[in-house]
């Protein structure tokens, strides 16, 4: 995406020009502001950017100085002036610094739109294949990526447009979502990745081309830096939104259960299936209701509903917006595996009860109170069930840690939902099932290093198929390959 900076010694043109354009429909991002002409000078050649707008009267340099001075560091750089004087001499200066537009005060939003048209358009005009036009692409990629990643179908057009011939060798896309920047998932022969950012999110879409494979896969294995979450591949481009909204979640969950390393939302067990209604607010107050963290709940709930009561939507739709929440805090008490006809009650059914209601402050505590029953409930089910369902779990796994042994598996022998058995297991070992799993195989692998076995058949013994890739998880965590391990007699 290319990078704009606006230098003016105003600050109502700066927040204009920062609020009312849409910089990145143009390509276009705007790197930053300065307001007078010497902090205009550090800061271009901080952001070396590819667009620079500046007003001509401005305290330290004035703006055509300016130019003068970043034409000699950088003359492919284009630049725009706007000024309130249209004197002879200025408009003369410009043209000989080669400006590609000079712009009358007061300047217009479609002013404004038109000078970055221009900027863009001389870019591309300079070669097909400099770096600046490549990045321009990007850019236009990258928005129409995010997009496709917000509103799934109705952005899929503009998508294959920006994405190329290659679109139609597309046959699955896979969102990643990190905690962070640090991790950055390599392109194969096999896939491209379009990497974007969403505020605080940082996404990135995997485009599979041709068969879905695995060798994609491969970085995330290897990551345990920071929290990586990824959603389910879908084969229909359209469901690209779906896969985000999966990756949110299983990044979500993947920071509380292991602080770092990959987290696959298939993981989480079939209870978890997206609901696109749901805004961030709700899946926050929902992750804390399975958590058992009934302070965090209760404000992030006291949130949704100070911004419910402002709200100026229709009653019906409003009633519906809150059934919705309600029915997802029934769904996360059936998880527990306790007896949710507890918390139904015996009478009339809730949207009943709420229609009832006559004013938004009297819907909104009432399903406060709802809520917070639900939280106490299912906090005391997690007491109850907690040491006898973790103590099942831990001698089913004592049994069949030498085999391929998910989550799930564990989490229907002790009959709980997957993603709430997660949860619960941290709770009371203070590990994530992954971890403890990991940890129980090289505590076996270690015994039988120190009888002697080979490593091969150790490795298939306590459930890892290529040697490999056992000794590399036995070096992360003992600090040393089996080999040295065994030589050094440890343990004995």
């Amino acid at each position: 995406m290319l990078k704009a900076v606006v230098f003016d010694d105003e600050f109502i043109v700066l927040k204009g020009l920062e609020r009312l354009i849409d910089w990145r429909e143009h390509g276009v991002e705007l790197a930053g502001t300065a307001k007078d002409g010497l902090s205009a000078l550090e800061l271009f050649k901080a952001l070396r950017p590819d667009i620079v707008m500046t007003d001509i009267r401005m305290p330290g340099m004035d703006g055509l100085q300016l130019i003068e001075r970043i034409r000699e560091e950088a003359p492919d750089t284009v630049c725009i002036v706007f000024s309130g004087y249209n004197e002879f001499d200025y408009v003369k200066r410009a043209i000989k610094l080669g400006v590609v537009d000079y712009l009358e005060k007061p300047i217009t939003i479609s002013k404004i739109r038109e000078g970055i048209e221009k900027a863009v358009a001389r870019i591309g005009e300079r070669s097909e294949m400099s770096s600046l036009k490549r990045r321009w692409q990007e850019g236009l990629l990258e928005k129409a990526t995010l997009d496709l990643l917000l509103y799934g179908r109705d952005a899929e057009a503009e998508w294959r447009t920006q994405f190329g011939p290659e679109a139609e060798d597309v046959r699955g896309v896979t969102v990643v979502a990190g905690a962070d920047s640090a991790f950055e998932l390599p392109e194969g022969p096999g896939f491209r990745v379009v990497t974007v950012r969403n505020g605080a999110e940082f996404l990135q879409a995997v485009f599979h081309l041709g068969a879905v494979g695995s060798d994609w896969t491969n970085a995330l294995q290897a990551w345990d830096r920071t929290a990586v979450g990824s959603g389910a591949t879908h084969a229909d481009v359209g469901e690209a939104a779906v896969s985000c909204r999966e990756a949110l979640r299983a990044l979500r969950y993947g920071k509380y259960l292991e602080g770092t390393g990959w987290t696959r939302y298939e993981d989480l067990g079939d209870g978890h299936s997206p609901a696109p209604a749901l805004s961030d607010l709700e899946e926050g107050i929902l992750f804390d209701l399975r958590l058992g963290d009934k302070d965090s709940l209760m404000q992030k709930l006291d949130d949704y509903l100070a911004s419910f009561k402002q709200g100026k939507v229709d009653p019906e739709i409003a009633e519906l917006e809150l059934l919705k929440l309600l029915l997802h805090a029934f769904e996360a008490a059936r998880e527990t595996g306790g007896d949710a006809s507890e918390i139904d009650g015996a009478g009339e059914p809730p949207q009943l009860t709420l229609r009832q209601l006559e004013t938004r402050s009297a819907q909104a505590a009432w399903l406060r109170e709802e809520i917070e029953r639900i939280a106490d409930w299912i906090r005391g089910v997690r007491q109850r069930t907690k040491h006898s369902a973790v103590e099942k779990a831990l001698a089913y796994m004592e049994l069949h840690y030498g085999r391929d042994l998910t989550q799930q598996e564990v989490a229907a022998h002790v009959e709980m939902n997957a993603a709430y058995f997660s949860l619960l297991f941290k709770e009371q070992m203070g590990l994530s099932y992954i971890k403890y799993l990991t940890k129980l195989r090289m505590e076996k692998a270690k015994t039988l290093l120190e009888e002697g076995m080979p490593t091969q058949e150790i490795s298939e013994r306590v459930g890892y198929y290529h040697a490999r890739h056992f000794a590399e998880v036995f070096k992360k965590q003992t600090g040393m390959t089996p080999g040295q391990y065994r030589s050094t007699g440890r343990g004995r």
